[in-house]
C-alpha cells in the first residue's frame, strides 16, 4: 500500500496507530535510503521505486533539500522531454566517527554521510592489553583528534560508532555494557564510562556493538555481501567471531562462533574452556602452534608480522623450498575452520559466507579452496551446495566503516533527523 505524505502538525493516529509524523518519517527514510544505497536518481524514477506519488516525492525532497540531505548531481536525459535533474544524499549533511576497538591498536575514522573518511587515527594497545581505562582513553582522545583534524564540529556528528570483542548488552542504567572474558572485561561499562570522559553533547549518541557485527554490517551494505538475504561475515584477527544476517534480524546478530568446541579436551583457549575454534585458528594461537610444531616464528614481533611470515614459510618465493611443519600448520587449520564453517552452514544454511578480519584477508587468498574443500566434506550436502564462501571485499577498515554505519543506520530510521536515541537524550534533558 503506498504511503503518502502529509502535514507534519496533524498527530492524530490512524487505522494502523501510526501518526502523520510517523509516515512523513517513513516517507523520508525511504526517499534517503533509496538516493543512498542506488542513486544519484531522478524524482520520476524515485516514485516508483520508493512506491509513493510524485505529489510525496516533490514534497518530502523539497524538504530534504531545505534540510541539506539532498543536492543536486547533474542531469540525465528523458525521452522527448527536458533533461530530468539527479538527485543524491548531500555528503556534508551529517558526519559520523567510527572506532574499531582491535587486539593491538585502537582505530579511530571520521566520516561524512557518504561515508568517505576525513580523518583518521590510531593509538596501540601492544603494552597495555584491554586496560579499561587505556581504551577508554585512547577512545576519548582519539575522537578529539580526528575532530582537531578537519573543521566538524561535536554538534554535527550524527553519533559514535564503536565495534569491541565480546558480548554486548543493553541496560537502561548504564548504557552499552562489554561482556569480553576474553579481554578480561567483565560487565564493562562502557557507554557510561565513554559518556563521562569525552567532551561530547548529550545528544550525540554512542553507538557500541560486537565488531564481528559491525564488519558484517559493512560488507552487507558495502561490501561482498550486498543483496544477500541470508548470509554469515566471519571475522578472523587474534580472536575469532561471526554476524549471522538473515531476514527475520535486522542488521545481523553476533555470533561467539570463535567458541564452538572443534576439538573435545584440545587447547586451552583464551576464554578458559578447552577445544575451541579460536585456539586453533586466531592468529596468536596458529603461530603458536607453528612454534610448537617446530617452526621459527621471528621473535619480538606483532602477530600481523608473525602470521606473515608463517605464511612465506609455506608459500615462499619461487626457487624457494616451503617448510613443510607451516604447510601442515595451515592444512589442519583449514580443516579446523573448514568443521567450523560446516556447523554454521549445518545451523543456518546461509547463502553467503564472507570471510574478513586483518587475519582473514592474510590467509584467505591461500587457504580459501582447502576451506571449502573441508566446509563441503563435513557440512550437510544440500546447504553445502547452495552456499558460497568468498573474500571480504572491504580490507581492514571495515569494522570502523560498519561502525560508523550504526549511526548512520539511526539517522535513516529517524527520517533524516537526529535518531532516536539523539531525540530520546535530548527530551530527558527539557
Amino acid at each position: 500500500m503506498q504511503v503518502e505524505a502529509a502535514s507534519e502538525g496533524n498527530h492524530m493516529a490512524g487505522r494502523s496507530g501510526r501518526t502523520v509524523r510517523d509516515l512523513r518519517r517513513g516517507n523520508r527514510t525511504a526517499v534517503l535510503q533509496r538516493l543512498y544505497f542506488d542513486g544519484p536518481m531522478s524524482r520520476f524514477a524515485l516514485a516508483p521505486a520508493t512506491g509513493l506519488s510524485g505529489g510525496s516525492i516533490s514534497n518530502v525532497v523539497a524538504e530534504l533539500v531545505e534540510d541539506g540531505l539532498v543536492e543536486e548531481a547533474g542531469t540525465v536525459e528523458s525521452d522527448g522531454g527536458r533533461p530530468r535533474t539527479l538527485l543524491r544524499v548531500a555528503p556534508s549533511g551529517g558526519h559520523m566517527i567510527g572506532v574499531d576497538v582491535g587486539e593491538t591498536r585502537v582505530r579511530v575514522e571520521l566520516f561524512d554521510l557518504a561515508l568517505t573518511e576525513l580523518a583518521r587515527t590510531e593509538r596501540p594497545l601492544e603494552h597495555h592489553g584491554y586496560d579499561v581505562e587505556v581504551v577508554v582513553g585512547h577512545i576519548r582522545d582519539g575522537i578529539a583528534e580526528v575532530l582537531a583534524d578537519t573543521d566538524i564540529t561535536p554538534e554535527q556528528l550524527l553519533g559514535v560508532g564503536i565495534g569491541v570483542p565480546g558480548i554486548v548488552a543493553p541496560t537502561p542504567e548504564q548504557g552499552a555494557v562489554v561482556h569480553g572474558q576474553t579481554m578480561g572485561w567483565d560487565a564493562v561499562p562502557l557507554e557510561s564510562l565513554l559518556r563521562s570522559t569525552c567532551e561530547l553533547p548529550d545528544s550525540v549518541p554512542y553507538f557500541i556493538d560486537n565488531g564481528a557485527r559491525t564488519l558484517g554490517q559493512a560488507e552487507l551494505w558495502f561490501g561482498a555481501g550486498r543483496g544477500s538475504r541470508d548470509a554469515v561475515v566471519v571475522l578472523f584477527g587474534s580472536g575469532i567471531g561471526a554476524c549471522l544476517v538473515t531476514e527475520g534480524v535486522e542488521y545481523g546478530r553476533a555470533l561467539e562462533w570463535g567458541h564452538v568446541t572443534v576439538r573435545v579436551r584440545g587447547r586451552r583457549c583464551r576464554c578458559g574452556a578447552l577445544g575451541c575454534l579460536e585456539a586453533y585458528a586466531g592468529a596468536g594461537a596458529l603461530v603458536d602452534r607453528w612454534r610448537e610444531a617446530g617452526g621459527r616464528p621471528p621473535e619480538g614481533t606483532d602477530e600481523e608480522t608473525a602470521l606473515a611470515a608463517l605464511l612465506s614459510a609455506a608459500h615462499p618465493a619461487e626457487d624457494a623450498e616451503a617448510d613443510p611443519v607451516a604447510l601442515a600448520v595451515l592444512e589442519e587449520t583449514a580443516e579446523y575452520v573448514g568443521a567450523g564453517l560446516s556447523d554454521l552452514i549445518n545451523l543456518f544454511q546461509p547463502e553467503r559466507i564472507l570471510i574478513g578480519g586483518w587475519a582473514g584477508l592474510q590467509l584467505g587468498p591461500r587457504l580459501l579452496p582447502a576451506l571449502r574443500r573441508y566446509a563441503d566434506a563435513y557440512a550437510l550436502r544440500h546447504p553445502a551446495a547452495r552456499v558460497s564462501v568468498e573474500l571480504g571485499e572491504l580490507g581492514p577498515d571495515a569494522v570502523t566503516v560498519g561502525a560508523a554505519s550504526l549511526p548512520l543506520a539511526d539517522f535513516f530510521a529517524g527520517g533524516g533527523r537526529r535518531g532516536t536515541r539523539g531525540r530520546e537524550r535530548e527530551a530527558a534533558q527539557g
